[in-house]
């Protein structure tokens, strides 16, 4: 059975592109133009996964994301025009997968797609060890290696990569982190979170001032690079 994508954008043209794109590469697409339709199709189609514009002409696109998120976990992609920090920051925070700004392309588009599929399959499967590259993280044994070479990490370290690797392909906030890995009287520390961002990458990275493993998602969070993600 091929991947149903739902998207929810007023917006023929951004519609017509959309449609042209997945559909070349076999996915089949629903759409919808308000956020009634959204949650009509929402409901009717279940989709594999949602593409959402935040400038709806009935809703906002946030309150259509929270009536989706109180009902299903399915990878919600935020597509808009709309570069603020703040606005990306509350997507993300509400439970979108991902955040992309229009305009962009096509395989952009379809890289961050596959990313959110193989993360949600990966939450549905609770896969114990991680692999990319020259890292393997085991969350069962707790046992990080790089090039099949152990690597000694703080708990706090551990409990920041464990996280990041549960929501692999997945931007996380700085909040999110820092609620999730600390505590919630830490959730404005971003600096906190840098430090050890950074001592992750020291440890991790074959260059940690060009990462590829964990990738800065500017002023918003961090994101676990999926394997060819």
């Amino acid at each position: 059975m091929s991947v149903t994508i739902l998207v929810v954008d007023d917006e023929p043209s951004m519609q017509g592109f959309l449609r042209t794109a997945l559909e070349a590469e076999g996915y089949r697409v629903v759409t919808a133009v308000n956020g009634a339709e959204a949650l009509s199709a929402f409901a009717a189609e279940t989709p594999d996964l949602i593409f959402l514009d935040l400038g709806l002409p009935d809703r906002d696109g946030f309150a259509v994301l929270t009536d989706i998120r109180r009902q299903s976990p399915v990878p919600v992609i935020v597509l808009s025009a709309r570069e603020e920090e703040d606005t990306k920051v509350r997507a993300l925070d509400l439970g979108a997968d991902d955040y992309i700004t229009k305009p962009f392309g096509v395989a952009e588009l379809r890289a961050r797609l596959r990313a959110a599929l193989r993360h949600a399959l990966q939450a549905q499967g609770e896969n114990p060890v991680f692999e990319s590259g020259r890292l393997k993280v085991d969350l069962v044994r707790r046992e990080v290696s790089l090039g099949g070479q152990p690597v000694g990490l703080s708990p706090k370290e551990f409990g920041l990569l464990r996280e990041l690797v549960a929501h692999a392909g997945k931007v996380l906030t700085h909040r999110q982190l820092l609620t999730k890995v600390w505590d919630a009287g830490h959730a404005g520390e971003v600096q906190y979170l840098r430090v050890f961002i950074r001592s992750l990458r020291q440890k991790l990275e074959a260059d940690p001032n060009q990462p590829v493993h964990i990738v800065t998602e500017l002023g918003v969070g961090y994101r676990l690079r999926l394997p060819r993600d």
